[in-house]
């Protein structure tokens, strides 16, 4: 170790300067882990010096798990024709957002697979009928791999893909599909047809010129190295200088239980380590979450002595992480704990990190939330007799309706 070197870096942090790769790719390997918390709970100050934690009250919403790109490390979806696929009804989303809303929610995380069932004008009728009913309620829906699939799926452009979803209630655009931004990786994930690096990037500059905001992820873990890791970190920061329209990273390790790829899970001390490191690599990101998720409560409270200053969403549903073998909940009660516990103040936000108010539970009686909801409960219709409106395009689809007259 070039405890010399190290000390260079470190001052440069600490007077605000900006860190190269080789600089960051030197912390990440010599740096104490107490030292990247320390560095990077700096940075984290410099931007938010007011005690205040923030958190969301939302859902996640996976309107299908029908999904044609079949990446290797995804143990939530489903292949065309399987009996466990499904497509929910308008009117089942619409119960969820209600529910949602009953406990102080204010927006849906709406995201699935590549169905080549669903054209946009499905995607279309939805946020018109969400909008119909709920015109205040927020839809921040579909990665940039899915709007890519959509403008395939439609021979249109991405540019007119999401004129016509913003048209219709589209407000703003989550980070998934990102894993990690290098194509070496995303081939051997088999991520690579559904968005290279440069489609990924290509779409979010897009979305950003469009006039919406968007969260960053990266998910670490599976094949990288960590030099790639910090190549991911720097494709996100050259697009925020461009386009400052990120609006918060997220971090989160591969679960390798129920998927194809297998291996194992990385530990809570590389996540904290991870997450220090891309507070002091992405200094033109306003906000880092933390992923308790996938991380667990504690290690959640604890990534705010690690660079982050919120604590990401209280979900109510999620299927895709726990259908990969993470069960962890937390209802806002227990986010507001955990918040409190760390010595921060709990506030309540929107997708823009405005902030709303006091947490909900504080002023009325929310019922407690120990277990997350699912897509749907067991025995329920796989099948949204919605997609009738709409031709079918899979093999499947077609032999299905024909069956059924």
């Amino acid at each position: 170790m070039n405890v010399k070197m190290l000390d260079q870096i470190k001052r440069k942090v600490l007077s605000g300067g900006r860190l190269d790769g080789k600089e960051a790719l030197k912390l990440y390997r010599d740096a104490p882990t107490h030292t990247l918390a320390f560095l990077a709970n700096s940075v984290r100050l410099r931007r938010h010096n007011d005690g205040i934690v923030t958190y969301i009250i939302d859902r996640n919403i996976n309107y299908t798990n029908v999904c044609v790109a079949r990446c290797n490390f995804c143990a939530f979806y489903r292949q065309v024709g399987s009996s466990e696929g499904y497509v929910l009804a308008f009117e089942e989303i619409i119960k969820k957002i209600d529910e949602t809303i009953e406990v102080g929610g204010n927006q849906a995380l709406l995201q699935g697979g590549h169905n080549p069932d669903l054209p946009i004008e499905w995607y279309e009728d939805l946020f018109k009928a969400v909008k119909q009913k709920h015109p205040d309620f927020r839809l921040h829906a579909l990665s940039p791999p899915e709007l890519l699939h959509i403008a395939r799926l439609s021979q249109i452009s991405v540019t007119a893909v999401i004129e016509r979803l913003v048209a219709a209630g589209l407000d703003s655009v989550p980070g998934g599909g990102a894993e990690m931004l290098v194509d070496r990786v995303r081939k051997l994930l088999n991520c690579y047809s559904k968005a290279s690096a440069d489609e990924w990037i290509g779409v979010m500059r897009d979305v950003h010129r469009a006039g919406l905001r968007t969260t960053a992820t990266m998910m670490y873990g599976t094949v990288e190295g960590l030099e790639e890791r910090i190549e991911h970190l720097m494709r996100l920061r050259d697009l925020q200088d461009e386009t400052g329209g990120f609006t918060a990273f997220i971090a989160w390790s591969y679960q390798p239980e129920n998927t194809e790829r297998g291996g194992s899970e990385v530990t809570g001390v590389d996540y904290l380590r991870t997450l220090a490191l891309a507070r002091l690599v992405l200094d033109n990101f306003e906000n880092l979450q933390a992923s308790w998720v996938t991380q667990g409560g504690k290690v959640g409270q604890l990534s705010l002595a690690f660079g982050a200053n919120d604590m990401g969403s209280v979900m109510i549903e999620e299927n895709v992480v726990r259908s990969a073998g993470a069960s962890y909940c937390m209802d806002e009660l227990e986010i507001v704990l955990n918040v409190e516990d760390a010595g921060f103040v709990p506030k309540r936000r929107n997708m823009h990190y405005e902030i709303l108010g006091d947490p909900v539970c504080r002023r009325q009686v929310v019922p407690r939330m120990l277990s997350l909801a699912t897509a749907r409960t067991d025995g329920e219709p796989v099948h949204d007799s919605e997609l009738l409106n709409y031709p079918a395009k899979s093999r499947f689809e077609k032999q299905r309706r024909l069956l059924d007259d």
